[in-house]
């Protein structure tokens, strides 16, 4: 089994961007934070997004909240910045900096707008992929750390952006801009009575003014998003570019090592630049020249009862890690070119910077400036 070297990655200076993916439960968040911690006090300038709106990434830092800006994290030996995507946020900044300004009040004024700004799908994954590639461009910034949905939809932050984009293009949004562009009567004549039929069914299915406004929206917002698919494919390159790492957590449960199995498939399918495995919250077996059988025969002839117990009790953790051991090796088989790091569970109540550091115990500090 081949070993990733997470310390490596986060020292290497040919990678910007660490993409973390994985299921939820498997604790990505407190790994995304612990590796942007690793690399800031390493001395390179770091900021970690999150995607997940669990507002976890704060409390691991010791920050009250997150919000769209990077905000700095006091106390640590060298630069970094977190901040959690702000959906809604990061749409509208869009429209102010790509719409011409009495196109952009138009748009964020549109109840419409207003309505799908935070619901229509693959929104979420298109303005984290807008937001990386904000951050991708500023120079400030080292390594970029991105914590991605704690679901199988995390990687939705590939290609839905390509789904929203295309949503433009579509059949679908020529027929909503149509009557926003029509001028009195004579533009409504020159509509054919099909055209003019689905509007009125579509009418009493949505409700006029429903369609109205979605009209209005699409007609304004048609240049502004007619450039979708241009960023999405821009940032798209950026994430498949061998600057970018990306790593998948799984926990040692079958259910979460069939996870980590579909991300890595996934990943090696569309060409992307996968670092490798982090299998989280290993089982130590600390007597390993104890097994699980030994310890229960010791068990029945154990001379006291505490004795006994403590025997049981090791015997439970051996077979649980040996069981571990049985699921990482079997996710190694499966992706023989892939790298796998293990990290022992560690205490779950991640509170304060140290508790960050010690995600990795076998590190050596990083040298304080």
């Amino acid at each position: 089994m081949r070993s990733l070297d997470l310390d490596a990655l986060v020292r290497d200076r040919t990678k910007r961007i660490i993409v973390c993916c994985g299921s939820g439960g498997v604790g990505k968040t407190t790994l995304a934070a612990a590796l942007a911690l690793r690399g800031a006090e390493l001395g390179r300038r770091t900021v970690v997004l999150t995607i997940d709106p669990a507002r976890r990434l704060a409390q691991a830092l010791g920050l009250e909240e997150l919000d769209n800006t990077p905000h700095p994290v006091p106390g640590i030996n060298g630069e970094l910045h977190a901040m959690m995507l702000d959906m809604k946020s990061t749409l509208d900044d869009m429209v102010l900096a790509y719409a011409k300004p009495e196109r952009a009040e138009e748009i964020l004024t549109n109840p419409f707008y207003e309505s799908i700004s935070s619901s229509l799908a693959g929104t979420q994954e298109y303005m984290a992929r807008e937001k990386l590639g904000q951050l991708a461009a500023d120079t400030r910034w080292d390594v970029i750390v991105v914590d991605t949905p704690p679901s199988r939809s995390a990687l939705d932050f590939l290609d839905a952006p390509r789904a929203l984009a295309g949503f433009w293009d579509s059949r679908m949004a020529r027929l909503l801009v149509a009557p926003a562009r029509a001028s009195g009567r004579g533009m409504l004549k020159a509509f054919s009575l099909s055209l003019t039929l689905v509007h009125k069914v579509l009418s009493k299915v949505v409700g006029a003014q429903l369609l109205k406004d979605a009209g209005a929206f699409m007609s304004a917002a048609e240049s502004l998003f007619g450039g979708f698919q241009q960023r999405a494919e821009r940032t798209y390159a950026l994430l498949a570019a061998d600057q970018t790492a990306f790593v998948v957590i799984a926990a040692p449960r079958a259910e979460s090592m069939d996870e980590a199995s579909y991300f890595a498939d996934r990943l090696v399918r569309d060409d992307m630049p996968f670092a490798g495995f982090v299998v989280n919250r290993v089982v130590q077996d600390t007597v390993s020249e104890l097994d699980a059988g030994a310890s229960l025969r010791a068990a029945q002839v154990a001379s006291s009862p505490v004795a006994a117990a403590a025997l049981r009790l090791h015997a439970g953790v051996a077979k649980e890690a040996t069981h571990q051991q049985v699921l990482i090796a079997e996710l190694a088989a499966g992706h023989p070119d892939c790298s796998v790091a293990t990290i022992s569970g560690y205490n779950e109540a991640i509170n304060d910077l140290d508790d960050l550091r010690g995600v990795f115990p076998e590190l050596e500090p990083a040298p304080a400036k």
